[in-house]
């Protein structure tokens, strides 16, 4: 493992930004201070540019085994890296569903064959595996996913009985997508009957609408206040569940916490005009009211981590009618540019952007030595330009599936270099894949 010298950085890291250097050797920062003379291998002149931790993406779809036709481990891990993200943790929901220790190993096994960023994955609940997810590690495993809404795969719990046994007896971190079942069933089966097969996009926020959101979330937090459960409620996307988090206690200290995905924040019902299936997903993008709720509640820390569920699909997949096209949008070599974006329209500061992107997601899940710039921490480290513009193209994009909401746009502010658990990962559109990324443990 080559060391790096990283030269008169703006480094952004715990609320500050500082001009430093940073020095890595064997996987970790060895190093913090100015005018640093250690020799290295490789040394970057960062002068005029923006050293931050590398992106914890806490909620990732890479489509594998099962699904490789959309995504792979390999190719979205790649993207992710591009785009500043050196940790994930994907989601059970492929063929077969994660849910059996042997199926989670197998993943994690495919992980530490092809991932060029760090990894973990989630282990699936469902109606009937309590036996198998009570043999999860906290310590190698990030956490219990329940669908207590049905999405992409069928993985949806809707025991009451089975939720109260989870609730109960699972002693780590419980990550819920929380949309009521019998809400939407009614009103998907009430705009059919009103519309055949020819529902328009944009009831899709009608259909998966607020009541539903703040139902499931409701009962989620119900039976974790009940049993004390550590509970994580994925991408909130109405204000009303806003008021269902608390900002007035450490976010070490929570024992419920939530997570905001990009792009409830990037769009709203309008955008279904033009963007069409492109942008379905679950939980529906919403009206602008509820867009306009997001980010002032991510200030105040009510929210508390950025992620962004990317969840890709096919070109051909996505152009079906309301009923066909699948719900989901590849996201995650984009999202600190689209939170860049952000930050140049004075709507967040580059601290509060890195505090909920690295800081909170590491905090959240009591990662061990990774989501801040300290000595002794791996060496995940991402270097931006916060001023060069650059715009989206086919060419320019990892996914597997090959397009984006954003082909034609022009962010400003380009990931110059990805460094992930000490290794130059990614520099100036080139990867260096001699080294895999390594898997997450956890401080529990």
């Amino acid at each position: 493992m080559k060391s790096i010298l990283i030269k008169n950085a703006n480094v952004i890291n715990e609320g500050k930004i500082e001009q430093k250097d940073v020095f890595v050797a064997d996987r970790k920062i060895a190093a913090i201070g100015e005018g640093l003379t250690n020799k290295a291998d490789v040394t970057i002149d960062a002068t005029g540019k923006y050293l931050m931790p590398g992106i914890i993406d806490d909620q990732v779809h890479f489509r594998e085994p099962g699904l490789t036709h959309k995504a792979e481990i390999y190719t979205e891990a790649r993207a992710a890296v591009a785009g500043g993200t050196t940790s994930f943790m994907e989601m059970p929901n492929v063929k077969p569903a994660t849910l059996t220790q042997e199926l989670l190993q197998k993943k994690y096994d495919i992980g530490a064959e092809k991932s060029l960023a760090n990894y973990s994955f989630f282990m699936g609940a469902s109606n009937d595996n309590l036996e198998e997810a009570l043999k999860t590690d906290p310590k190698t495993v990030c956490g219990l996913k329940i669908f207590m809404g049905s999405s992409t795969g069928n993985m949806l719990v809707d025991d009451r009985e089975v939720l109260e046994k989870l609730f109960s007896q699972i002693k780590m971190l419980i990550a819920t997508h929380c949309e009521d079942e019998a809400t939407v069933r009614a009103n998907m089966a009430a705009f059919e009957e009103k519309y055949g097969k020819d529902v328009p996009i944009e009831m899709h926020p009608v259909i998966r609408n607020v009541e539903a959101c703040y139902k499931s979330s409701s009962l989620a937090i119900e039976l974790a206040k009940k049993y004390n459960t550590r509970l994580h409620i994925l991408h909130i996307s109405t204000k009303e569940e806003l008021d269902l988090f608390r900002n007035d206690i450490p976010l070490e200290e929570k024992r419920i916490t939530s997570e905001v995905c990009v792009h409830h924040m990037y769009y709203n019902a309008d955008d279904y005009a033009e963007r069409g299936t492109q942008i379905k997903c679950n939980p529906a993008i919403k009206g602008k009211e509820h867009q306009d709720a997001l980010i002032p509640a991510l200030l105040d820390n009510r929210l508390d981590i950025i992620a962004t569920d990317h969840a890709p699909h096919t070109v051909e997949e996505k152009a079906g009618n309301y009923f066909t096209a699948p719900s989901g949008v590849p996201l995650v070599q984009h999202s600190l540019n689209m939170m860049l974006e952000f930050y140049h329209q004075g709507k967040i500061s580059l601290e509060k952007i890195i505090e909920k992107m690295c800081h909170a997601p590491a905090v959240c899940f009591e990662i061990e030595k990774r989501g801040y710039i300290r000595e002794g921490y791996f060496a995940d480290l991402v270097l931006v330009d916060l001023e060069k513009e650059w715009e989206v193209t086919k060419e320019n994009l990892y996914y597997k599936c090959g397009w984006s909401p954003f082909e034609g746009h022009t962010f400003k502010g380009a990931v110059d270099t990805t460094i992930v658990s000490g290794h130059i990962a990614y520099t100036n559109g080139e990867f260096d894949e001699s080294q895999k990324g390594m898997r997450l443990t956890f401080d529990r």
